[in-house]
């Protein structure tokens, strides 16, 4: 795993906190949320506050999200809404986090200038002992003040203010009068340069969680469906009629088709599709070579293919299903009719366009782990996981590709993996010239791992 550190594929974007004045903060919300406190002089912090450091030297890497619900959360800076989300219990977490801090820019610019801030992510469920406890979560709530109560006391103060200007022998009050001057001297002038933070809560109906060894829960569907990583019998019984583990790959298969949430990356618009396949291909030949002694890192996009010829008979079903697919999409072959019950049938998917779509790619990323760009992108804690049980050629391959060509320019490599181009507009046809306009041809439908 050093070698994703010192990559920058792990536990890169943190923030430094090494200022005696900052460390100072970030111990006093500590103590305030926690009753702990930590002795060293300089640590890293992702957007939540965690630092891996003082989780080591606490000895508990949970200490800002007890039992993993509810997390709590330390802002020294707004620079924290670029940093990762480490360790992360649910998926939403960390969008929870960067839109709260987006959203309230200026207001926390202004309060961690003098204090750090210090809130939670509030839900309803205080322990997750048992699966069903996952239905229970239904909206997110953020919390936050500064340790020294900003917030609250400016809010105060705005509610005396008010009643100063609107009742009229406010002005003979000398009790009203003098508290607002004892909290104007803690807030400064609230009315000019207003101290309030955009009370903000999120549903959270369709969701990852880590909990259970990895749950997908799609609550929020027209064909709702509970997808774990496990067994799906040691869940028990659950308040939901479709229960899938990742071997019911039909289910799934039709799980995604009844509800539109993915679709063939053949199909998709403004993709390079047979470049998006051919890499997916070399990160299968990656797999299935790893373990022969074969040395794979740097290697050319030629080299690649004169290993694939050399190999062939060692490369599993999912890499020849994707060399028919791009022939078809390249050089107009006969169509590959790809099952769902095909072990490359995965690979060929990506989300469709909709607000769950950063789910269903993480979701896709698992039951297609030999993509290794899709899983460090979608799903950074299985790609964790499965790192450490990697051959050593596998290893320097996976750190040297992620390193060139995706580092460099991540947004690109998103969007050009997962990004969707709008609809053409249907050019308008005035009445008058109707009549006269041929009927359009039908476009011709590109055909999918649906068939």
């Amino acid at each position: 795993m050093k070698r994703l550190v010192k990559s920058g594929l792990m536990f890169g974007n943190l923030i430094h906190v090494s200022s005696p004045a900052l460390v100072e903060r970030y111990n006093r919300a500590l103590m305030h949320l926690t009753g702990k406190s930590t002795a060293l002089p300089d640590f890293y912090i992702d957007i939540s506050g965690y630092s891996p450091e003082i989780g080591h030297e606490l000895g508990d890497h949970l200490y800002l999200n007890h039992a993993g619900v509810n997390r709590q959360f330390i802002l020294l800076s707004t620079q924290q809404k670029t940093a990762p989300l480490l360790g992360a219990k649910f998926s939403t977490s960390r969008g929870i986090l960067r839109q709260f801090i987006e959203e309230n820019e200026a207001a926390l610019f202004a309060l961690t200038a003098r204090d750090a801030v210090a809130g939670e992510l509030v839900n309803s469920v205080f322990d997750m002992s048992t699966p069903d406890h996952l239905f229970d979560l239904r909206r997110v709530r953020v919390e936050a003040d500064t340790t020294g109560g900003a917030v609250r006391q400016a809010q105060k103060l705005k509610a005396k203010t008010d009643r100063f200007l609107s009742e009229q022998d406010a002005w003979f009050d000398d009790v009203l009068i003098a508290e607002m001057i004892e909290l104007a001297g803690e807030t400064g002038d609230v009315v000019r340069n207003p101290v309030q933070l955009k009370e903000m809560s999120f549903d959270q109906r369709n969701f990852w969680t880590a909990h259970f060894g990895g749950v997908y829960l799609f609550q929020q569907m027209d064909h709702p469906a509970l997808v774990t990583s496990g067994d799906k019998d040691a869940l028990g019984e659950l308040p939901i009629k479709y229960v899938f583990d990742l071997e019911d790959r039909n289910r799934i298969a039709k799980f995604l088709e009844y509800n539109d949430l993915a679709e063939p990356v053949v199909k998709a618009r403004g993709v390079n599709a047979g470049s998006i396949l051919r890499q997916k291909m070399d990160f299968i030949l990656v797999d299935a070579l790893a373990g022969e002694g074969v040395d794979l890192a740097g290697r050319t996009r030629a080299e690649m293919r004169r290993l694939a010829s050399r190999h062939a008979a060692q490369l599993p079903e999912e890499f020849h299903a994707l060399a028919a697919l791009v022939n078809w999409v390249e050089n107009d072959g006969p169509w590959p009719r790809i099952a769902s019950d095909h072990p490359a049938y995965f690979y060929t998917l990506r989300a469709a366009d909709h607000s769950d779509a950063d789910l269903i790619n993480m979701l896709l990323s698992e039951l297609s782990p030999k993509d290794i760009r899709q899983l460090f992108i979608c799903h950074k804690p299985l790609f964790y996981q499965l790192y450490e049980g990697w051959p050593e050629a596998k290893k320097a391959y996976v750190i040297e590709f992620l390193t060139r060509e995706y580092q460099i320019d991540k947004a690109g490599a998103r969007e050009a993996l997962f990004g969707h181009e709008p609809e053409m507009a249907e050019p308008q046809v005035s009445k008058s010239k109707a009549s006269k306009s041929k009927a359009p041809k039908p476009r011709r439908r590109v055909k999918g791992p649906w068939g």
